[in-house]
């Protein structure tokens, strides 16, 4: 099958569409939860589908590490893994392997404490040591496509070189020339691994090649134009949330929105505040993800209507309302438990605690999603 995408309404830059996968159709605009190691951190596989998740997120890097892509493989992919009936979208890794890149040096050592990079970049890939063990790795383009093809994910994503936001002008050049050239190659590797996948009775998977470009406009114009003409079925715009501040992230999109193709969903990578898809989507945005929901959710931020709350707040102790909505953005986490008790949870350790303001914050996004497709369908944005 193919993975069509069909525009249905449009507000300005806003718009609505659906984008149709193997696993089932993507209403957009779509917010989706990050499943790092194939698991929601602390949101148990069930309430992921109740809270209506459209589409959720799992790491090449960390998959690839443990427990292996092979074997993953070996259980029939990441949907028989995790025994989840739900389109699925895999990273490359690139943007892991080079934030995570620094490790500290041994305790003792003459630099103890200080940090390392231990990535090696070559026009071939990226060489680079585990997080986990410090064993060495290498992640070329066509690697980056052959282990994803063994996740199995409906979308993949082209390997990139994720350049620091204080890049100079000169490198992020050069950054993005070498993620042109790796897109180019993962185009190829790509279409030798959906033939094996074919012959294999295997799902179809497509790729989305990112544009990169650092806060250069003239770099981001010329990225999204050569990653559009890939033609591949979307375009993925990385390295906006790796440092960058609000404004030039605002800036940067309205630099490339002229630029985007009109007939390919638009996916804004590793994005996830209320304010990030309010702004996102209006300047032409279809996709999100970001950890940062269940990453507050586990420390006791809630996203609320009037901005975020930290619940552990000794004025909430008494507060027998939840956690506070408009209506239409309410989630059974503030439908369902008063402030107070939330407060205690987190008071006394329990494990509870953070996975239920983890599965507020990703409702209330995925709520935010739905009430902008509504608004844009009425032409209301």
């Amino acid at each position: 099958m193919s993975f069509e995408f069909t525009l249905e309404a449009t507000d300005w830059l806003a718009r609505a569409g659906t984008l149709s996968t193997p696993h089932g159709d993507i209403q957009t605009p779509i917010f989706m939860p990050v499943g790092t190691h194939a698991s929601v951190k602390g949101v148990h596989k069930d309430h992921i589908l109740e809270i209506g998740t459209q589409i959720m997120l799992s790491n090449t890097y960390h998959l690839y590490l443990r427990p292996g892509d092979e074997t993953i493989a070996h259980f029939g992919g990441l949907h028989e893994f995790m025994n989840i009936n739900l389109p699925i979208l895999t990273d490359s890794g690139g943007f892991q392997v080079f934030s995570l890149g620094q490790m500290k040096n041994s305790p003792g050592s003459k630099e103890s404490g200080e940090t390392k990079s231990l990535v090696k970049i070559t026009e071939d890939g990226v060489e680079f040591r585990s997080h986990l063990d410090g064993s060495k790795h290498m992640f070329t383009p066509e690697r980056a496509m052959q282990i994803q093809a063994n996740l199995g994910a409906d979308i993949i994503m082209a390997f990139d070189e994720c350049a620091p936001g204080t890049s100079t002008h000169s490198y992020a050049r050069a950054a993005m020339g070498r993620t042109h050239r790796w897109a180019s190659r993962c185009v190829i590797e790509h279409t030798e691994q959906q033939k094996i996948r074919a012959d294999k009775w295997l799902h179809p998977q497509a790729l989305f090649p990112i544009a990169q470009g650092v806060i250069y406009d003239d770099l981001r114009v010329d990225s999204v134009k050569y990653i559009s003409d890939l033609d591949m079925p979307g375009v993925a715009i990385g390295g906006i949330s790796v440092g960058e501040s609000k404004p030039d992230m605002i800036r940067i999109l309205d630099a490339i929105a002229p630029h985007l193709p009109p007939s390919k969903p638009h996916y804004l990578m590793g994005l996830g505040t209320p304010e990030d898809l309010i702004e996102g989507i209006y300047r032409w945005i279809d996709m999100f993800d970001c950890v940062l929901p269940t990453r507050l959710g586990r420390h006791g931020v809630a996203y609320t209507s009037r901005g975020n709350i930290k619940v552990t707040n000794e004025k909430y102790k008494l507060e027998k309302e939840g956690i506070y909505t408009r209506p239409e953005y309410s989630t059974m986490v503030s439908r369902t438990y008063s402030l107070g008790y939330l407060r205690h949870l987190f008071k006394v350790g329990e494990m509870l605690a953070g996975q239920l303001v983890s599965l507020h914050n990703l409702e209330f996004l995925l709520n935010l999603s739905r009430e902008a497709r509504k608004a844009i369908m009425e032409g209301r944005y």
